[in-house]
């Protein structure tokens, strides 16, 4: 039975990776990103995002261990529908410190950054669409609880890509290693406990 990776195809395949049983380890190309226009005035679509084709309403989870050493360096998951619509979340490197990043980009992109009360080692992050709605979530691995990060609005599709994904701004080579990657059926709309 193939693993979660195997199946899946890439956009900007990155000049390493591989995979080994539920895990996948990559190491980035040089000035990788996905952003359009915002605040820097440039657009890139060149980060690497390996994915499949998801229809409806889904959950998409992940681990990630990253060696975040770089301005910007970045790995989570992703949603896309087009180079113009597109959500990605994850962990990100600024200013000396690792966030839990989240940009929605609808023509333009927006970002956001939650400081999270955890190692970035082995983080477990949660992307689910509720129709039109995109939900962000990280475990936190004290408490066991999902916590939420975004809200998002997200065009109504059929389908979306999904998968994971890993950029590198400012240098080349951020190694980042993903596993027990599951896409499967969205978890409940319900907001609170």
């Amino acid at each position: 039975m193939p693993g979660p990776f195997e199946e899946l195809t890439w956009l900007n395949e990155p000049p390493h990776y591989r995979i080994a049983g539920d895990a996948l380890e990559m190491r980035t190309g040089k000035d990788t990103d996905f952003w359009r226009e915002t605040f820097y005035g440039f657009w890139r679509d060149n980060g690497h995002f390996l994915h499949r084709a998801v229809s409806g309403d889904f959950t998409a989870e992940v681990t990630i261990n990253g060696k975040y050493e770089a301005l910007y360096d970045q790995a989570g998951l992703m949603m896309r529908l087009s180079e113009t619509h597109w959500i990605k979340a994850g962990i990100e490197f600024t200013d000396g410190t690792m966030y839990l990043s989240v940009v929605v980009t609808n023509d333009a992109s927006d970002w956001s950054l939650v400081q999270i009360p955890a190692s970035t080692a082995d983080v477990r992050i949660r992307l689910t669409r509720h129709r039109e709605a995109v939900r962000v979530q990280y475990l936190d691995a004290a408490t066991g609880h999902w916590m939420p990060v975004r809200l998002a609005y997200f065009p109504p599709s059929a389908t979306v890509c999904v998968g994971i994904m890993g950029c590198s701004p400012q240098r080349e080579g951020f190694e980042v290693t993903f596993s027990d990657l599951v896409i499967g059926p969205p978890i409940e709309a319900r907001l609170h406990d």
